[in-house]
């Protein structure tokens, strides 16, 4: 079984710290780095030594010591809240808007019903007006 640089306990075990790293190592520790800076745990100046760092490095101790303050862990971004949709609007309630219109009609045709001859037929043709677009409702 061989140690990457990933395997810092079986490395530090066996004492094969000293074992020459491959490109391939490399590449993982560089990716590592991008990773951390990605989640802002290095800057650019750090970014840039330890990429060079780790390019130059030709042992798997090299390869732990650049990454030695780096934990494994990536941190967990939540994930972004779903956005509403712009046109979600609730279905109008056909006989509310009946009930209301006849609330505020009621009074000044009650009204006009008292001063006139002619109001009692307004007030039968809007209650006529009010059952039929309550009964042809859903």
């Amino acid at each position: 079984m061989t140690t990457g640089p990933g395997d810092r306990k079986a490395v530090g075990a066996r004492g094969g710290g000293h074992l020459r790293a491959s490109d391939a190592d490399r590449e993982q520790v560089i990716d590592t780095l991008k990773d951390a800076f990605v989640q802002g745990r290095l800057t650019m100046d750090e970014l840039g030594m330890r990429t060079g760092q780790a390019l130059v490095s030709r042992t798997y101790a090299e390869l732990t010591a650049i990454t030695a303050d780096i934990p494994g862990r990536p941190i967990e971004v939540p994930p972004p809240m779903p956005a509403r949709p712009a046109d979600a609007r609730r279905p109008i309630n056909k006989k509310a808007v009946a009930c209301a219109a006849c609330m505020l009609i009621l009074p000044p045709a009650l009204g006009a019903a008292f001063l006139t001859f002619y109001g009692g037929f307004i007030i039968l043709f809007l209650f006529a007006f009010a059952g039929l677009v309550v009964a042809s409702g859903p």
